[in-house]
């Protein structure tokens, strides 16, 4: 597969197969993603995988979790401008209508937005920490890395959604990887195979045309 199709083909899926993933094949996967660029040879990222026990203690340990979140960060600007605003909404509202939840159906769209919190059926995810010194030039970083994972993991036949809602979660994340406290929860990353019968994995968001956001000078 050619960087390009690799490209093409990669979307946030959101409904996988319980087909199992090896541990040495994301090892393998998050070594050339180490290659990214990352300034100043920094490289930022700090990663926790969990898979197949893990994984089955950490759902676990999830719905167990009583005490407080602190978000890690603000996910969206509080006022999201045009056109952001826009590519936002209309994202969502083509996710519902796909999946027939009527924008009136409150609990049913609470559903949907919880199933982040089961990785969609991923039977391996890992979650992605910085150093809370890094700035905006480190977290670029981080965007670097994580695309190149997903791309490699595309070339190997392997789906992903890259999970900024996890970041909401940073107290219980933490606490189960045992992060340092310096640590600030980026986001997670759901990897797997996606369900080919699962209507939502039709999905494929739309992107504004280049004469919006290049200026050829």
């Amino acid at each position: 597969m050619n960087v390009s199709d690799a490209v093409n083909q990669r979307k946030s899926v959101r409904a996988f197969l319980s087909k199992k993933i090896s541990n040495e094949l994301i090892k393998t996967l998050l070594l050339k993603a180490s290659r990214s660029p990352s300034g100043g040879n920094l490289q930022p990222w700090r990663i926790y995988v969990i898979n197949e026990q893990s994984m089955a203690d950490f759902l676990l340990f999830q719905k167990s979790w009583k005490e407080l979140e602190t978000p890690a960060y603000d996910i969206y600007p509080p006022k999201l401008k045009e056109p952001f605003r826009t590519s936002r909404y209309e994202l969502g509202e083509q996710m519902y209508d796909l999946l027939g939840i009527a924008r009136e159906d409150k609990d049913a769209r609470l559903l949907q937005v919880m199933k982040n919190f089961e990785f969609f059926g991923a039977p391996c995810a890992f979650f992605c920490f910085v150093d809370r010194q890094m700035g905006p030039p480190q977290w670029s970083d981080l965007g670097m890395f994580l695309q190149t994972f997903m791309l490699l993991a595309k070339e190997m036949g392997l789906d992903t959604c890259a999970q900024e809602a996890w970041s909401i979660k940073h107290d219980s994340v933490a606490k189960f990887v045992k992060a340092d406290d310096d640590e600030m929860l980026f986001c997670g990353m759901s990897i797997g195979y996606k369900d080919p019968d699962a209507i939502i994995n039709t999905l494929s968001s739309e992107r504004r045309s280049i004469k919006k956001w290049a200026t050829f000078l």
